[in-house]
């Protein structure tokens, strides 16, 4: 990092015929002498929660090792993710017991997916007087998230229903999000990239459909629009500022670019009106799409909090790209079928790669005196493990993050004794399980968020 006595504020951003788009960390935000406390000694903190819903093939996302710690092996649901080996920690064992299903009946779904998050069980209900608990996520924005103009921001592939139900006798709501602002309050998630894209940076604060397609007929790029603020901008700008605002500036232009495409796309190939606007056409680019969204999120600094939804719990989207047409839910009860564990695996993988695009971007992207990456706490993970039990004990989770969190990658953490209690035609929680909660209240530590408690936590977990 070079630092001159030149100083842009952090909050500088291009403005040009009603538009505005923030910039990334450039060294000109850095006043002379503060360098070092403004980027490595004290980056902002970054957190992001990425959820699969109706678990894992198991059997090909754990090692088999008896030990406490070990060496972290690239099984073969990981593969995708050897690059960033030294960065993960799974960490085997923890239970999630307020979505236990041994009592039967319906909503196992529900109370997994509105679980997660908050560690809490959510009320039984069709009607608007849901209640679930507040999500780790909005913890972190209540206190983080206050510094950014976006608190925190929700994404999802598939359209979320915060309304009718979904699961016999519960709300569409808690398999609709991750988010909860309050016990009351679930948080749409967001699956069209134009609205993301707007809400990041321009178009005001309207989200009505209209107002939308005014500001697209008027065929004009974000960036056109700034372009003399960004000349004037650059001519204060030192050489190594000139090469990262024009690397920005290039992404944004293709995420633009993709976004026109698939508008194109859907006017052509999907005239349903009811179809979104801006959506891609496969699973794959949509995926893509809204992780290089966040990403630029990050990189600007617009959020420091983020929940993304890959799968969401009784999806029933299929994926003959990858030779998987079944249907994800019916799929996800495999009766132990080899044929149906095979094609999960491959769903587990698939979306493992698309994560792996997430981590690669977020690793090439600088940031202060490293990448977006060295400054950000992510969790990945299922609410269940065996989906054909909807087994809500020794769920799939890791988490990977820079080394200034204290996180130590490359190990396997094992949590749990082993032992495996079925009652009836499902696995109930054991009382002596490690609640997830442990792991979810230790990563709002890090972040700086302290909790006496949270979910059903009872202490703090040493990873």
């Amino acid at each position: 990092m070079i630092v001159t006595k030149k100083h842009l504020p952090r909050r500088t951003v291009l403005r040009g015929l009603g538009a505005a788009i923030s910039l990334p960390f450039l060294d000109s935000m850095v006043p002379a002498l503060t360098a070092t406390r403004l980027t490595a000694a004290n980056p902002p903190k970054r957190f992001g929660a990425v959820y699969i819903g109706m678990g894992m093939n198991m059997k090909l996302f754990t090692q088999d090792t008896q030990e406490s710690v070990t060496d972290l092996e690239i099984t073969p649901a990981l593969q995708p993710l050897a690059p960033f080996k030294d960065r993960m920690t799974v960490i085997r064992g923890m239970a999630m017991k307020n979505a236990d299903t041994s009592s039967g009946g319906t909503g196992q779904h529900s109370r997994i997916g509105a679980c997660w998050l908050t560690g809490l069980r959510p009320k039984k209900t069709e009607g608007a007087d849901m209640y679930a608990g507040k999500s780790m996520d909005q913890f972190m924005a209540d206190q983080i998230g206050q510094e950014t103009q976006l608190s925190s921001l929700e994404l999802a592939v598939e359209a979320p229903e915060l309304l009718g139900s979904c699961e016999f006798g519960y709300t569409c709501a808690y398999t609709s999000t991750l988010a909860w602002k309050t016990p009351t309050t679930p948080l749409p998630m967001e699956i069209n990239p134009r609205t993301v894209f707007e809400r990041l940076f321009g178009a005001g604060d309207s989200t009505d459909t209209r107002a939308r397609l005014a500001q697209n007929a008027r065929d004009r790029s974000i960036l056109d629009a700034v372009t003399d603020d960004m000349s004037n901008l650059q001519k204060r700008l030192g050489k190594g500022d000139h090469a990262k605002l024009k690397e920005y500036m290039q992404s944004v232009r293709d995420i633009e670019r993709r976004i026109q495409l698939a508008e194109n796309q859907a006017e052509v190939e999907l005239p349903v009106v009811d179809k979104p606007m801006g959506i891609p056409p496969t699973f794959e680019e949509h995926s893509k799409l809204l992780f290089d969204l966040l990403t630029l999120a990050y990189q600007t600094d617009l959020t420091r909090v983020a929940t993304f939804m890959l799968v969401r719990e009784l999806s029933l989207r299929t994926y003959p790209e990858i030779g998987v047409p079944d249907p994800h839910h019916p799929l996800s009860h495999h009766q132990d079928n080899p044929e149906k564990l095979a094609k999960q695996a491959k769903l587990n993988v698939f979306h493992m790669g698309l994560f792996a695009h997430f981590l690669e971007r977020m690793a090439a992207t600088p940031d202060g005196d490293g990448s977006l990456l060295d400054h950000t706490l992510l969790l990945y993970g299922s609410g269940m493990s065996d989906s054909n039990l909807h087994l809500p004990r020794t769920v799939p989770t890791f988490v990977i993050g820079g080394k200034e969190y204290g996180l130590q990658g490359g190990r396997h953490l094992r949590v749990d004794s082993g032992a495996q209690q079925v009652v009836g035609q499902v696995a109930d929680v054991r009382a002596d399980e490690v609640p997830l909660c442990n792991l979810q209240m230790t990563l709002m530590e890090k972040m700086g968020v302290h909790m006496e408690e949270f979910g059903d936590s009872n202490g703090y977990l040493s990873i």
